[in-house]
């Protein structure tokens, strides 16, 4: 007999893509929970259920007691009634009944199972779309703008709704409702409703993902992007590397023409691109991330990865870029804190004690004792420090701070 619940759902479960061992889950859960509501446990229960046809019967397994004896209906029969289904059942004996649902529960089975499978199949549905999207963090996918606010950008992508956060917006862009636009999958959220699908346009993970799909051979893993400095909206470096000394990696990515670095420049709104040959040499790989101004030196000082990048005067400001912006990105691009600094102020000659006109011997031999050996050396120790050394007789400290600074002065 095909009962009215599985009629009701049926199409239902069809519609959601619900799989046919978790529609029989449902069902027999909705059976036993009645089960145990009716009789107070389900030991002796089972529910055998036909999906393809809709047929659902519930079997019970009860001891056959004298009629007088009888205390729990749920697992006991009546000798008298067991009799009734097999003549030649004895007391002390089990059985096997066949319960009428439909008289034992009436209508509420109904409106359970509705209530039941309404909440089951949402939590389904929301499983699905965590697991499927979980899946899909990193791809790049095309939805069109439905609803816009201050703080998000909301998507709908396959029927399903994502979230682009401001924090993951780029400042340039201005978007508009029913426009299509990509983004790539950034995170799933779980939450108390439906799953929060975030993606970005401004995340790095954007810029890699348009270049393996617009050249063939960082897709197929002959060039490798090493690094990617960005600046959404402004301005994005990225290191690129072949394993194929016939591929030039540079040109993999410019393509034909600038076809290919043409492509993803105009999908990220005319941000500017710079695309640097990666190497292990440190010195040439900052050099050219510094691109398009070439420092004169690169200093790398000890006890950490901060380097010193020495500018022409006049370029210095190109070097460093709008806000700071091709400096840190060059830094960011390889990893080195890059200071830079002016040719004049890297170069300025060095005024030695022995070089200092009306100083003392003895007093230059004192300083130098102290640790001295430059003008500029004693001028920053300050004339307090310099007066107190041990050994400088009364007003001669004094003097000879005096033609120092004034000497340092005068060079500056």
């Amino acid at each position: 007999m095909k009962h009215e619940v599985v009629d009701a759902v049926t199409q239902l479960l069809k519609e959601k893509g619900i799989e046919r061992d978790v529609f029989q889950e449902i069902i027999e859960s909705v059976f036993l929970s009645m089960i145990k509501k009716r009789y107070g446990q389900t030991d002796n229960f089972s529910i055998i259920f036909n999906p393809d046809k809709g047929d659902i019967e519930i079997q019970c397994i009860k001891m056959v007691v004298p009629d007088e004896e009888m205390t729990d209906e749920g697992t006991q029969i009546k000798v008298t009634q067991a009799r009734l289904i097999d003549p030649e059942c004895s007391e002390g004996e089990e059985t096997m009944i066949v319960v009428d649902y439909e008289k034992e529960f009436g209508r509420r089975i109904v409106v359970a199972a509705k209530q039941y499978l309404t909440q089951r199949i949402r939590e389904i549905e929301k499983e699905n779309l965590f697991n499927e999207f979980s899946q899909r963090i990193g791809e790049i996918v095309i939805g069109d703008v439905h609803q816009l606010n201050r703080h998000e950008v909301r998507l709908n992508i396959d029927k399903t709704e994502v979230i682009m956060p401001r924090s993951e917006m780029v400042y340039t862009e201005r978007y508009r409702r029913g426009e299509s636009i990509k983004s790539i999958v950034l995170d799933v959220r779980r939450t108390n409703k439906d799953p929060e699908i975030i993606v970005s346009r401004k995340d790095i993970s954007f810029v890699r993902r348009l270049f393996e799909l617009e050249v063939p051979e960082i897709y197929d893993g002959t060039v490798e992007v090493k690094s990617i400095a960005r600046e959404a909206g402004d301005r994005t470096k990225i290191a690129v590397e072949s394993n194929d000394k016939r591929v030039d990696p540079v040109g993999a990515c410019v393509g034909m023409k600038g076809v290919r670095i043409q492509a993803i420049v105009k999908e990220l709104n005319h941000e500017k691109i710079d695309i640097i040959h990666w190497t292990r040499d440190r010195d040439i790989f900052i050099r050219r991330a510094l691109a398009p101004i070439i420092p004169l030196e690169l200093v790398f000082l000890e006890g950490g990865n901060k380097v010193l990048a020495v500018f022409q005067d006049d370029q210095i400001a190109l070097a460093i870029g709008r806000r700071g912006q091709n400096i840190r990105l060059a830094s960011h691009l390889t990893g080195y804190d890059i200071e830079p600094i002016k040719q004049s102020e890297y170069y300025q000659e060095e005024l030695l004690l022995d070089d200092v006109e009306g100083l003392d011997p003895e007093v230059i031999a004192l300083l130098k004792s102290a640790g001295y050996r430059s003008a500029e050396e004693v001028v920053n120790a300050g004339r307090a420090t310099i007066v107190a050394l041990q050994g400088m007789e009364e007003g001669v400290g004094e003097k000879a701070f005096e033609i120092l600074s004034g000497y340092f002065e005068e060079t500056e």
